[in-house]
């Protein structure tokens, strides 16, 4: 398994023999694989931690049902011994008529008025839960006529805002308008000034004979200042309108806003409040369900165990034996299959410590100032060898995982090696566990059998490279 931000690469190889040495291959020469130059992503399954904490509560589900059923069993034992004992008893006994078909009798009818009083008890829950469920629909109704409003809300302050910006754009267009005119103005101005100086200037030139005065007097000032503030109070007076009738809706849909808020958290609330209550009914339902379904197999099992007394005795008992015998071979096979979780939850505990010793390596490598580790595992054999060698090299910040192959005598090989900018990770395992295969990523590793002993020794050097494990 490698992966990270440059190469890297391993390769090892084991001998084992009857002594408990490895040999040495002959050299041989040096290739590269261009495909190994890839990343690969060696990113974990997010759903592992899932699929751990389910194969917990399988575990703890089958605790639970063994610890019942020897519970169940010792019961039905016990049982056994008494019923054993009433027997030899009623051997030892002269025959005399008892009255216990009344006992039972009694004892069934007082089952039977406690399972009325439940059912009538559970039918009072039945209707409590339809009219919550009622409730529950009608807060969820409300609930959504609410999400609705609030959306028309949304809506329309949307389209005011819309409104309020063409508003906005038609003050800003009269504007222009206005300043557009006054410059009009001021250029019409400008020209009727400099015509009003020529005339005045031909008129001193020019003698007067007869001296009438027919014009009307045109004031242009007065005039352009007139329609100036005209323009002016127009616009003041929408930008005002434009203002108020914004500021007016705004200060609507916040309070309109705040409102449907304050309804919905109301609303979340009360159906939570609701959940909850209905959670409770529920649980109480199924609890008086549960003791129902009891007392209706206490009532069956009392009924058939007056039958069985009153008619024949060692046909109950007889009876009794065969279920204790399928009640423990029920046992023995789920024995069987615990210690099967047991076995499995065992090789999950020793792989997950094995990486857990690695993360804590890597991690107290990291923290040491991104120095890399070195781990050298040696073999030693008292009945058959085995042997296993890992090495990698390569650039970048990367990891790797090999396994050699195990030697004869009953070896295996296990190796990891690892390369980061010149440092080297390397380490060889051999154990007595059975032999298998498993593969993490592109990564493999092997297990062979054998009886042996390992030893390890851990070697650190500083580097500047980091590498993180998934």
């Amino acid at each position: 398994m490698s992966g990270g931000g440059g190469y890297g690469g391993g390769a090892g190889s084991g001998f084992g023999g009857g002594g408990g040495f490895g040999g040495c291959a002959s050299i041989t020469a040096v290739t590269c694989n261009t495909q190994l130059l890839a990343p690969v992503n060696i990113a974990i399954d997010p759903n592992i931690s899932t699929v751990r904490t389910h194969e917990k509560e399988q575990i703890k589900t089958l605790n639970n049902r063994f610890a019942s059923f020897i519970d169940k069993v010792r019961f039905l034992e016990q049982q056994n011994k008494v019923l054993e004992t009433k027997w030899s008893l009623l051997q030892d006994q002269t025959t005399t008529r008892s009255n216990i078909d009344a006992m039972f009798e009694a004892y069934i009818a007082n089952l039977r008025r406690q399972l009325d009083g439940l059912g009538n008890e559970k039918m009072k829950l039945e209707g409590e839960l339809r009219n919550m469920q009622g409730l529950v629909e009608d807060f969820k109704n409300k609930y959504e006529d609410e999400i609705n409003k609030r959306a028309c809300v949304e809506n329309e302050f949307v389209l005011l805002k819309k409104d309020v910006d063409g508003a906005y754009m038609n003050k800003v267009e009269l504007e222009a308008k206005v300043d557009s005119l006054q410059d009009e103005i001021n250029f019409l101005r400008a020209v009727f000034e400099a015509e009003l100086n020529e005339l005045q200037g031909q008129i001193k030139d020019t003698s007067v004979i007869v001296e009438m005065n027919n014009s009307r007097s045109l004031d242009m000032d007065s005039i352009v200042a007139e329609v100036k503030a005209q323009y002016e109070e127009i616009a003041n007076k929408s930008k005002q309108d434009a203002e108020c009738w914004y500021q007016q809706k705004y200060e609507e849909i916040q309070c309109s806003a705040g409102n449907a808020g304050e309804d919905l958290r109301n609303t979340k609330t009360e159906i939570a409040e609701l959940n909850r209550m209905i959670s409770r009914l529920q649980n109480e339902i199924e609890s008086v369900k549960g003791q129902r379904v009891n007392l209706e197999a206490q009532i069956a099992e009392a009924e058939e165990r007056g039958e069985i007394a009153v008619k024949d005795a060692k046909a109950r008992i007889r009876d009794l034996e065969d279920a204790l015998q399928r009640a423990k071979q029920d046992m023995a096979r789920q024995v069987r299959e615990y210690q099967e979780l047991m076995n499995v939850k065992l090789a999950l505990d020793i792989e997950i410590a094995t990486y857990r010793k690695l993360l804590e390596g890597e991690e107290s490598r990291v923290a040491g100032g991104g120095a890399s580790a070195t781990i050298h595992i040696q073999s030693s054999s008292s009945g058959g060898g085995g042997g296993g060698g890992g090495g990698g090299g390569g650039y970048g910040s990367s990891y790797g995982i090999s396994g050699g192959g195990g030697g004869g005598g009953g070896g295996g090989g296990y190796g990891i090696s690892s390369s980061s900018y010149g440092g080297g990770v390397s380490s060889g395992m051999s154990s007595g566990m059975s032999s298998g295969m498993s593969a993490y990523g592109g990564g493999r590793s092997s297990y062979g059998g054998g009886s042996s002993g390992g030893s390890m020794t851990m070697k650190s050097s500083s580097s500047s490279s980091r590498q993180s494990y998934r």
